[in-house]
């Protein structure tokens, strides 16, 4: 049953009520597509995928009754396209993540699932690692053989434990959004709560708000600057920016800075910021 009745509001309705992907065994030729399409998208965190970039193999051999949607999800998961959107170019820990969401549908628990992983890697390479997912008690007893993985860290159920529905949240950013299109970047998202065995906020999606929401590149408190915050009306709006390099702010990009801007100005600072290389990730009323 979903575990909240606020969905709109944290952008998992899309997962509220829709059915299960599963390939049977007489499925039809679209019914075959869609289940294509279901693993590219969930394997690859929503990200765009380019004809040229397909397992055209692979997708012929679940055609023909070859291959079965797990061993598809492995194909995907061990392909070149998954490490280069998500293995090059990422922390350690933020592939782990991102391995729990897209192969299991959660969030890491806790600190010891990140060690186990990290270890697993350094000892038996990536492709074990890849397959400790896949080959699980867990990834069978929810997805089988012919179920697309799905975001499970969005309802209540028997082994799973409360904590994983907040961390879900710190992965998931909104369906239309993909895993590398995000304000974070490739750093990780759970490293210190998971350290400090902490809880995790719950801050819903870019887009289903009244205001936009976001996750800056930390936790702590912005900086605010009030200097010229006075206009002409009586609308001032409060942007957030992250990754702000100039004269004055550090010079690594992990800086998190808030303005209070009158609307007559608001134009001018956005271009502003751009100029800067920020980026910005929060536009709401003061």
């Amino acid at each position: 049953m979903a575990i909240t009745a606020a969905a709109s509001r944290l952008g998992t309705e899309a997962f509220r009520d829709a059915p299960r992907v599963e390939l049977r065994s007489n499925g039809s030729k679209e019914e075959i597509e869609l289940v294509i399409r279901a693993v590219y998208r969930q394997v690859l965190g929503n990200d765009y995928v380019m004809a040229s970039d397909r397992l055209v193999s692979a997708e012929s051999l679940l055609r023909d009754g070859n291959l079965t949607v797990r061993e598809f999800v492995r194909a995907v998961a061990k392909s070149e396209l998954y490490k280069k959107k998500f293995f090059y170019n990422s922390f350690q820990t933020r592939l782990i993540e991102l391995n729990y969401k897209h192969l299991l549908g959660r969030a890491p628990y806790d600190e010891s699932e990140v060690v186990y992983h990290l270890d697993l890697y350094q000892n038996k390479g990536y492709d074990a690692e890849i397959d400790s997912y896949i080959d699980s008690e867990e990834y069978q007893n929810n997805f089988g053989d012919n179920i697309v993985p799905y975001y499970r860290g969005f309802e209540t159920q028997p082994g799973q434990k409360t904590v994983g529905f907040n961390r879900i949240f710190r992965l998931y950013r909104g369906y239309a959004n993909s895993d590398r299109a995000q304000v974070e970047g490739t750093k990780p998202r759970l490293a210190r709560e998971l350290a400090t065995n902490s809880a995790s906020s719950i801050i819903g999606p870019s887009g289903n708000n009244e205001n936009w929401s976001y996750r800056a590149s930390s936790d702590v408190a912005p900086r605010k600057n009030l200097g010229n915050a006075v206009g002409i009306g009586d609308r001032v709006y409060r942007l957030e920016v992250t990754g702000l390099r100039a004269p004055g702010y550090p010079s690594v990009r992990r800086s998190s800075t808030a303005f209070f801007v009158p609307y007559e100005r608001l134009s001018d600072k956005l271009q502003q910021i751009q100029r800067q290389g920020g980026k910005i990730v929060s536009v709401t009323p003061a």
